[in-house]
């Protein structure tokens, strides 16, 4: 068997799989259940477990979680074609075209470029296909599109990419510190005054300008926010692990000393 009607039929028992677990008689009552709407928590789910796997290096775990995200796709297609709007050969029909469409230099005239001219092509043949409504905000009106389906950090991420293409920079990352220390400032007196909603808005400002940083610093805060909660989580395990799981009956200052000592013995075997 080839190695392309092996992955047929292996996708094509899925469907089936999928197909029988939506049965409207013989089926499964929480998969029939579910809606477009009821699965997004899920999609979400398996797409960062599918993150995690990769920056684990775990190829084993990988394999295992794009599975799981594979099963979010045949699952929105069968749910759609049950209601004929579309199908999985619509999906695969649809981005097929668009990545035939996007890669002239592939599949029309076949040339060498490179990865920074491929990309100002991909998005100038993006914005061709669906062209934004001319108004005196452009720019605008494409990133609330494109942050609204967006985690809040990513978004804040483009957000501060593009307008600073524009000229809409800072001097230098000085004028950030600055910046940074300022909405500090902000935060700690909303909080002082228990203004809950001035305080919620002012954290927002230190997150985005701390985005800035990163971006000035041509530093990832995903990346960043996702290896300081694995090493909190392994220093944690270490402190749990000492105290055999009785954290209650422990003092602050035995607390504080297993976090020193989970630090410096982690840091030896990285």
């Amino acid at each position: 068997m080839s190695k392309k009607t092996e992955t047929t039929t292996a996708i094509n028992e899925l469907i089936d799989i999928v197909q029988k677990l939506r049965d409207p008689v013989q089926g499964c009552p929480w998969d029939l259940k579910q809606t477009h709407e009821s699965l997004i928590p899920y999609v979400l789910e398996e797409s960062y477990e599918v993150a995690d796997a990769i920056r684990n290096g775990d190829n084993n775990e990988l394999c295992e979680e794009l599975g799981d995200l594979l099963l979010q796709v045949i699952l929105h297609a069968q749910i759609a074609r049950e209601k004929n709007i579309f199908s999985l050969a619509d999906i695969a029909k649809g981005i097929s075209r668009k990545l035939i469409r996007r890669h002239p230099h592939v599949f029309n005239e076949i040339k060498k470029l490179n990865v920074d001219t491929v990309n100002e092509q991909w998005k100038k043949i993006k914005i061709s296909e669906k062209p934004l409504i001319k108004t005196n905000h452009p720019t605008s009106d494409h990133l609330r599109k494109k942050v609204s389906i967006q985690p809040a950090l990513a978004g804040a991420m483009t957000i501060s990419k593009k307008v600073a293409k524009l000229g809409f920079e800072w001097e230098n990352i000085e004028a950030v510190w600055t910046k940074l220390n300022e909405e500090l400032e902000e935060l700690k007196t909303a909080i002082k005054l228990n203004d809950k909603v001035n305080a919620q808005e002012e954290l927002g400002d230190v997150f985005f300008t701390l985005i800035n940083i990163a971006r000035w610093s041509e530093l990832d805060p995903e990346e960043g926010l996702a290896g300081s909660n694995k090493r909190f989580l392994d220093r944690f395990s270490y402190i749990e692990s000492s105290l055999k799981g009785n954290l209650e009956n422990s003092s602050l200052n035995k607390l504080k000393s297993l976090w020193k000592e989970a630090k410096a013995i982690l840091k030896i075997n990285k």
